[in-house]
């Protein structure tokens, strides 16, 4: 099953985070948010397709998200859990460790914001750049 949540860049990103990667819906970004990879998405977790949530809520799902940004593709692998909420409307957060809360999409995952790319951050930093956060479950 997949899902693609577009998003656009801040002039604020700046993913030094070293366990997650987020996205919000939110128009505006400090520089506080070092995890945010994007602002002003189409969805938050609560608005992800109920299908997608059950596929999710399994530790034995395998989740795959790939941030694509102009003909730039960053893959991070994670996985579901029968604990997460996905119940906040405006922001999806992916995290290497197990932290569950209503944000989490994924725990376990290999990668956070601070491996991306610098070339892919600094096309972020533009606030007309379009990405998109592409969620596949197996």
């Amino acid at each position: 099953m997949r899902f693609e949540v577009p998003f656009s860049g801040h002039e604020n990103v700046r993913a030094l985070h070293q366990k997650t990667i987020e996205i919000t819906k939110d128009p505006d970004l400090s520089l506080r948010g070092d995890c945010i990879i994007g602002v002003g998405a189409d969805h938050g977790c609560m608005s992800i397709p109920e299908k997608l949530k059950q596929k999710l809520r399994s530790s034995e799902s395998k989740v795959t998200i790939t941030i694509q940004v102009e003909d730039e593709k960053f893959v991070i692998e994670g996985k579901g859990h029968e604990e997460l909420r996905l119940e906040n409307p405006h922001d999806i957060v992916i995290r290497k460790s197990n932290f569950l809360c209503p944000r989490t999409l994924a725990i376990g995952c290999d990668r956070a914001s601070h491996e991306i790319p610098r070339k892919m951050i600094k096309k972020l930093q533009n606030p007309k750049t379009k990405g998109l956060f592409v969620i596949e479950v197996t």
